[in-house]
């Protein structure tokens, strides 16, 4: 089916821009793929954020250690390329729910608020290496890269 909206999610992103990455292929294969369909690519501020926070950090903290200006860059090609979900009221309301329902704790409270936006956007697919961490939300499918490469 074509015209779904996937949610492109940070790891994916950050592969993206980085053409020497042993998984630069396999993401620009799988984003070429939803662009031939005509699926739409969409982030997050979220994922923008955490984007960010990894090219900014240091190669030695596994960083890309890219200075704000480079990264910069490549968030602008993000934004260009991928339409944005917008974080609303509502996008924060699905989240606590989420927390609560299904038990949410730790690291995974990130996830949770990827899957609050995608309810809330009406988008079905994460486009994840991480499809562990998305099982437990049954209202979406966590898509690897490779299933569309």
């Amino acid at each position: 089916m074509s015209g779904e909206r996937y949610l492109i999610d940070s790891n994916v992103l950050l592969r993206s821009v980085h053409p020497e990455g042993s998984e630069f292929r396999v993401v620009d294969r799988a984003i070429h793929r939803l662009e031939e369909t005509d699926d739409i690519p969409c982030y997050t501020s979220q994922n923008l954020g955490e984007f960010w926070n990894v090219l900014t950090r240091p190669a030695n903290r596994n960083g890309y250690g890219l200075s704000p200006g480079e990264a910069d860059i490549r968030a602008r090609k993000v934004e260009a390329k991928f339409r944005l979900l917008p974080d609303t009221l509502a996008v924060h309301q699905e989240w606590r729910r989420l927390l609560v329902d299904y038990r949410v704790s730790g690291v995974q409270v990130h996830d949770a608020r990827l899957v609050a936006a995608m309810h809330i956007h009406s988008v079905k697919r994460i486009l994840t290496f991480n499809t562990k961490d998305f099982t437990r939300f049954n209202e979406i499918e966590a898509v690897h890269p490779l299933q569309l490469a």
